[in-house]
């Protein structure tokens, strides 16, 4: 289901830098990546991506728009629960199916014992186009947002469960949904984490992380739409070498 590795210098800067912030305590402040632009990506599509070890952060004219956080924000939500929380097994075992699953009956649980998870999170990680809504699955986020996140763990927690459990993402949704699109397909990704509406207009989002390097992308479109316009933008803006593009399969088995 995922590409084999191709940047091999990437990964291995990446991996002696998240091994030399293991002990990392306190958090370091985030610091401003320099940013580079991802030209050819439709309007549809929001993609960012932070290569931790470079200082770099690329994305789309659109990758600090608020957009709909499907179900990344239970990122967000698992991450909360899991440091703020009562450190209960149930609230783990609940963690773990949102993140590995995206089961909702799970987030629902959640959500009620931490209403304030998201929010509290977006002020602590200085996400700025992140804020709940009036139900979880209302709430929103940029892919800027979940990609600075992402780094932030890999830099300063490596040993957090959301990583471990991500690299552990179940092939099959709670819900029956093939998990199996977008960035998951880019090459050196090792966890990842989807999320999808079908009420009015398609949406679909991934996020994922590799050694080094943490990506996301929101797209107004099918998981086709999305693996399409991901593999199509990197290869040529980012990594510097044009791979080959797969068959994107459209990932949903409903």
């Amino acid at each position: 289901m995922r590409c084999r590795m191709v940047v091999t210098g990437m990964v291995a800067a990446g991996a002696c830098l998240i091994a030399g912030h293991a002990a990392a305590d306190p958090v370091p402040p985030d610091t401003t990546p320099t940013s580079m632009n991802i030209p050819g990506v439709p309007g549809r599509t929001s993609i960012s991506m932070r290569v931790a070890f470079l200082n770099l952060q690329w994305g789309t004219a659109n990758a600090t728009q608020s957009r709909a956080g499907l179900s990344l924000v239970k990122l967000y939500m698992v991450d909360y629960a899991l440091r703020h929380g009562d450190r209960s097994a149930q609230d783990r075992q609940l963690a773990e199916r949102m993140i590995r699953y995206s089961d909702d009956s799970a987030t629902v649980a959640i959500a009620a014992k931490y209403p304030n998870a998201i929010d509290a999170e977006a002020a602590e990680y200085g996400l700025l186009a992140t804020h709940s809504g009036p139900t979880w699955g209302q709430s929103y986020t940029s892919t800027a947002d979940i990609t600075k996140f992402l780094d932030r763990k890999m830099t300063t927690d490596p040993g957090s469960p959301v990583l471990r459990w991500m690299a552990m993402a179940s092939p099959v949704a709670a819900d029956g949904t093939a998990q199996n699109w977008g960035t998951a397909r880019v090459p050196g990704v090792i966890g990842n984490k989807w999320g999808w509406s079908d009420l009015g207009q398609q949406q679909v989002g991934s996020a994922s992380f590799g050694p080094g390097f943490a990506i996301s992308a929101q797209t107004d479109g099918t998981p086709a739409d999305q693996t399409a316009d991901v593999l199509s933008a990197l290869p040529r803006s980012v990594l510097g070498v044009r791979l080959p593009v797969p068959s994107p399969n459209a990932g949903s088995n409903r």
